[in-house]
């Protein structure tokens, strides 16, 4: 095994594990800040305390936290002024086997339904099981060998 495949191994782990971990975790309505600040049972006064910023400051960052307008720099501080830690993961949709295999599959469709079509101006077209059969058989190479333009939508 080259040590390119070792390393992406390595990380193919760190991710699957990591999505693994989070798969049931969601974001609350209300907003991770709000959510810990209740269960502590702090004010945003008191937060904003902490801080050493304004009691408006606080309540603006739990509304950028709620629209996806919030730094990672501002999720720091306010965790930590919470007494927690701010975590930051982006995990794939199942697995990183899974998309692999979504990106095969979608490229392989299109290629081939591309030929199939090129084929069936000639008369030649392949019967629908036999589209199926190749488009599966090349997303399988594509998977393993993963072509320089394997991430390129055409």
């Amino acid at each position: 095994m080259s040590v390119r495949e070792t390393a992406r191994k390595q990380y193919l782990r760190l991710v699957d594990g990591a999505a693994a971990q989070l798969a049931d975790l969601a974001r609350p309505a209300e907003g991770w800040l709000v959510s810990l600040r209740k269960a502590l049972g702090m004010s945003g006064a008191d937060v904003a305390r902490r801080m050493g910023v304004t009691r408006s400051a606080v309540y603006q960052a739990e509304r950028n936290e709620r629209d996806g307008a919030i730094t990672l720099a501002q999720m720091e501080k306010l965790a930590s002024a919470l007494g927690g830690r701010f975590v930051y993961a982006i995990v794939p949709e199942g697995s990183v086997d899974a998309v692999l295999q979504a990106q095969a599959y979608n490229k392989a469709e299109a290629r081939i339904r591309r030929a199939s079509a090129q084929m069936a101006l000639e008369s030649q077209a392949l019967p629908e099981g036999e589209t199926r059969r190749r488009i599966a058989e090349l997303a399988r190479e594509l998977v393993r060998d993963r072509p320089s333009d394997f991430w390129q939508t055409r």
